[in-house]
């Protein structure tokens, strides 16, 4: 049986063994088991090497970064990311790979070449070529792993941005410093933070939501819950809403055919 799994900590948000194990029952594969590996600390993965059958595991917070130095190889993508969220086993060398890049673009773009099963019908972003023509700028709210890969995809399309964290740092804003004006100013809100997954569902990033407006566009790449509190403020304020559902399905999918190749 080859062995895949998850490493991150708490897990108990988290899909994936659920989503991978309904994968193997609809496409009749039997040879491959899911689980999930929630570790307290990095140090820990050693162990989840250490795993008879081990295939890969994909990586969620708090590790995405921190897995690195474990790591024998970087595929270019988490190379120019600077965080992993896929790992496969080739060889005997642990190899990195970013596969949110896909699932972002893929998710944010509504294209994609096989649209995953139970997706989000409306592609609240269908009309985003139009809007990077008209200089679309966005706000990626967290600086951590996965805003990694929202970067790199936002610089890939020729999409400004500004990254807002809580302490105010080189190149990055904190949340005191937004201003009506820069809500305003910047149509694609994407949240990168764990604020507002469950179990603590009622947390928020601390934005200026009064400001949003019906042109636009908040992307939470939270999946659990369903709609976000920060998705609910923004639809109070006629804001088109997704979340992160479809990316991880794509990126689910993605880290698949990686482990299968």
């Amino acid at each position: 049986m080859r062995l895949f799994g998850l490493i991150g900590y708490p897990l108990t948000h988290s899909f994936s063994a659920k989503y991978f194990t309904d994968k193997f029952q609809k496409e009749s594969i039997s040879d491959s088991h899911y689980y999930n590996f929630p570790i307290q600390q990095i140090n820990d993965v050693l162990k989840i090497f250490e795993k008879e059958n081990l295939c890969g595991f994909n990586v969620t917070i708090p590790y995405k970064e921190s897995i690195i130095p474990f790591l024998d190889e970087l595929d270019s993508s988490a190379s120019g990311v600077g965080a992993v969220n896929t790992v496969v086993i080739r060889n005997k060398k642990k190899i990195g790979f970013n596969t949110d890049i896909y699932g972002f673009e893929c998710s944010l773009l509504g294209s994609y070449p096989t649209k995953p099963q139970g997706s989000q019908k409306n592609n609240i972003l269908s009309g985003l070529s139009a809007l990077v023509g008209n200089d679309t700028k966005a706000l990626v709210l967290g600086t951590g792993g996965s805003s990694k890969a929202v970067a790199y995809v936002l610089n890939k399309l020729g999409i400004k941005y500004i990254s807002v964290s809580r302490t105010r740092k080189e190149n990055i804003i904190s949340y005191t410093d937004l201003r009506p004006q820069t809500i305003l100013e910047h149509k694609l809100i994407i949240n990168t933070t764990p604020l507002g997954m469950f179990p603590e569902i009622a947390d928020a990033p601390d934005i200026p939501y009064s400001f949003i407006t019906s042109e636009h566009l908040l992307f939470d790449l939270i999946y659990n819950p369903e709609e976000t509190e920060f998705l609910k403020r923004g639809k109070q304020q006629g804001a088109q809403i997704k979340n992160g559902l479809e990316m991880l399905q794509l990126q689910a999918e993605k880290s698949w055919e990686i482990w299968n190749k």
